[in-house]
């Protein structure tokens, strides 16, 4: 096997300052083109307040901020929502956390603050102070109801029997078959973009890290490479190709583990069992070639560091266990009865919702940043994987794919590999702004950072793929029964804390 050492095309990025009455009309034509909407970011500036909107498309790799100015005393932009869903749900973020209104949204009501917060409070604003006390008046929140013959209600958490965060589901229901699902997250908001902010750019690392627990190096990369973006600083091809062998580790180590847990879901332990000691392996191999199970501490800005790589025997080992895995999973009738035809996103629904990651490419949609967006070229190594039937089978079979071109990579970029350490020459910082795209185990993670010119984070937006992919979930489950849920979650296994955030 071969991986390509040629330097990655350098993206184009165009910032162009818009006036509030012209942002429609410049999305309306990016969207035209083929562009998708990745990230709106509210910012405070003092004097005034501010509006940031990303839209990327490639190959090639092209990105265009568009930059709205708004006046502090009544910031408004025209929504985009009649143009994206993905804008509708952004622009309720921003008007939660900044107060700046999308004029003409169809649906503004809280997204992220709960109805316990006080109205026309909004945390990330610098005037914002210490967080009031909570109301004790509120009223509870306005599920849609659904009504006819022999609907009922089943709600769901938020506080749930397993170790898992906090969310609460609302399924509307005629016998077991679901009609409708409702699922109310932010529990766990932690004001991760507000902690980002006045700190020094090494220490965002650690808070990147632990945005997403088991999506330490997707995180921590993005945030890393929006830093270096930002203070221009130099990333060799040798510090990439390690970067993304960490991230194909990860990746790995989280599959494996969802396809266990698929199987688990239908009663299926022994799968499980399996899956969970070939995982364990997993991630002690981690903690050789970085020193922490979860891949933490080796990737920081401008500087990359291994202990040692993964050798040929283990990753032999690792994918000769990963295949009995699917041999086990495979042969069982039960297990692929129903996986197969259970919680259908179709490609279309996929590409309105605007989904990403595993749930996108099991619904037949193609997007891969690994090769949209790179950071490093992987050449001919990188295979998308795309399965169309939108279902926990398709999801299924993406991550098993996925698993073996991620063990076929992660052996070319060892063996191409000629130091563990990778350190950028010094260089002077300056101020700026700087983007961050990493294909994530569950999809695309984007950073946008600014920097101040004493080299301190001014302004840090995240976005994990889950908060575009959760609503995909609900749409998935319209006609499958009670029992399926948990299966059908699993499929989709979004994150609660990168939501949340």
């Amino acid at each position: 096997m071969t991986l390509e050492n040629g330097a990655v095309a350098s993206s184009v990025r165009q910032s162009t300052l818009v006036a509030p009455g012209e942002l429609e009309a410049e999305a309306a034509t990016l969207f035209a083109a083929g562009f998708r909407l990745a990230l709106v970011a509210g910012h405070d500036d003092g004097q005034r307040l501010r509006a940031v909107y990303v839209f990327t498309i490639g190959s090639p790799d092209r990105r265009v901020e568009l930059q709205v100015r708004l006046d502090p005393t009544r910031p408004a932009v025209p929504s985009l929502a009649r143009l994206s869903f993905p804008a509708s749900r952004f622009e309720r973020e921003m008007h939660d956390l900044f107060g700046i209104e999308p004029i003409g949204h169809s649906f503004l009501r809280p997204l992220v603050l709960h109805q316990h917060w006080p109205a026309g409070w909004h945390p990330m604003r610098h005037d914002a102070g210490e967080p009031p006390p909570m109301r004790a008046d509120a009223e509870p929140f306005p599920f849609v109801a659904v009504e006819g013959p022999g609907v009922y209600e089943i709600p769901v958490g938020p506080v749930h029997a397993g170790l898992i965060e906090p969310g609460h589901f609302r399924f509307s229901v005629v016998g077991e078959t679901i009609l409708k699902m409702k699922a109310r997250l932010w529990f766990v908001h932690r004001g991760i973009e507000k902690l980002f902010e006045g700190r020094e750019i090494t220490d965002g690392v650690v808070l990147a890290e632990r945005i997403s627990g088991d999506t330490a190096v997707g995180h921590n990369l993005a945030y890393c490479l929006a830093v270096e973006d930002a203070c221009r600083i130099e990333r060799s091809d040798e510090a990439s190709r390690l970067r993304a062998l960490l991230l194909e580790l990860e990746r790995i180590y989280n599959h494996v583990a969802d396809v266990g847990a698929l199987c688990n879901d239908v009663g299926y332990g022994i799968a499980n069992a399996r899956a969970l000691t070939l995982r364990e392996q997993l991630l002690r191999l981690n903690a050789e070639v970085t020193g922490h199970r979860l891949l933490r501490g080796a990737i920081r800005p401008g500087a990359t560091s291994l202990r040692r790589l993964p050798t040929e025997v283990e990753l032999n080992q690792i994918a000769s266990r990963f295949e009995d895995l699917v041999g086990l999973a495979t042969t069982n009738t039960v297990v692929m009865d129903r996986f197969r035809g259970t919680a259908v996103l179709s490609e279309s629904d996929a590409a309105a919702i605007g989904t990403l990651g595993v749930v996108a490419r099991g619904s037949g949609l193609t997007l891969d940043t690994r090769g949209a967006q790179p950071f490093v070229d992987l050449g001919a190594d990188l295979p998308v994987v795309v399965e169309d039937a939108g279902d926990v089978m398709a999801r299924f079979s993406v991550r098993v794919r996925e698993v073996r071109a991620s063990l076929h990579l992660v052996a070319a970029l060892a063996g191409s590999a000629r130091r563990l350490e990778v350190v950028a020459p010094d260089t002077p910082r300056r101020g700026g702004s700087g983007l961050g795209i990493v294909e994530g185990w569950r999809g695309t993670i984007i950073h946008r950072v600014e920097v101040s010119t004493s080299g301190q984070l001014a302004r840090c937006k995240v976005v994990d793929p889950s908060f575009l992919n959760w609503p995909a979930l609900s749409v998935a489950l319209a006609d499958t029964i009670v029992p399926d849920f948990p299966l059908a979650n699993k499929s989709f296994n979004l994150s609660y804390a990168g939501n949340d955030l």
